[in-house]
């Protein structure tokens, strides 16, 4: 589903230059759950947003989809984003002034898709993170475990083949922690979605497929 050969990731400026990912070589298969963990400042965020194209490599080559990405244009790349990923932050990232059922419409606002049927497919995927009671809500009105699933409906709601999270049970305690990466196992396991997920937290990273473990921006396991 994804390849990723020798990804190097150099940041300049006029007088530092820092070497976030180095060699990084990496093929994840349809359907896996695979999570990623390091020290803060080790590169997996950087690493995640190069598999979702939110930032090009230094040097290297991405496969998604059996699709070379490496000579889209911007316009093309945003299109791909939208049919083949869905993204999770750690920090939700939702619109306040949105009711949730609009929130999780966001993505299918890029398709040439009708107002009913970007509410129907909207309340699907809520109903499939168990928030149907909550489509007219605002965010505010949320606890965190409750806006992290919004969050996952409007991953999900378009029907992409990976999705991409980044700390998705940082923010939460441990019990709301265990429900969000319930989700996310019950997606892998009913959908077939390929999943990639960076984690501080151990446990959580032991149940996914595999586990990579990045060090100073290199592959170590």
């Amino acid at each position: 589903m994804i390849r990723l050969q020798n990804i190097e990731k150099v940041y300049r400026t006029d007088t530092v230059e820092t070497l976030a990912l180095n060699s990084i070589s990496l093929d994840i298969a349809k359907g896996e759950f695979l999570s990623i963990m390091g020290p803060s400042g080790c590169g997996k965020s950087t690493l995640l947003n190069i598999m979702g194209l939110l930032d090009i490599p230094t040097k290297g080559d991405i496969r998604i989809a059996d699709s070379a990405t490496n000579h889209l244009s911007d316009k093309e790349m945003a299109h791909f984003r939208n049919r083949k990923i869905g993204f999770i932050f750690q920090s939700y990232h939702l619109i306040n002034d949105l009711k949730v059922l609009d929130n999780v419409e966001l993505p299918l606002l890029y398709r040439k898709a009708s107002a009913g049927e970007r509410k129907k497919l909207a309340g699907e995927a809520l109903e499939k993170v168990g928030l149907s009671n909550r489509m007219k809500h605002f965010p505010t009105q949320l606890s965190g475990g409750q806006k992290q699933r919004v969050a996952i409906a409007r991953a999900i709601v378009g029907k992409p083949e990976i999705i991409l999270a980044d700390e998705p049970t940082g923010n939460l305690d441990s019990a709301m922690g265990n429900e969000i990466m319930e989700i996310l196992m019950q997606l892998n396991r009913t959908e077939g979605t390929t999943i990639i997920m960076v984690t501080h937290d151990e446990h959580m990273a032991k149940q996914t497929h595999r586990l990579v473990r990045l060090f100073d921006g290199a592959q170590v396991q």
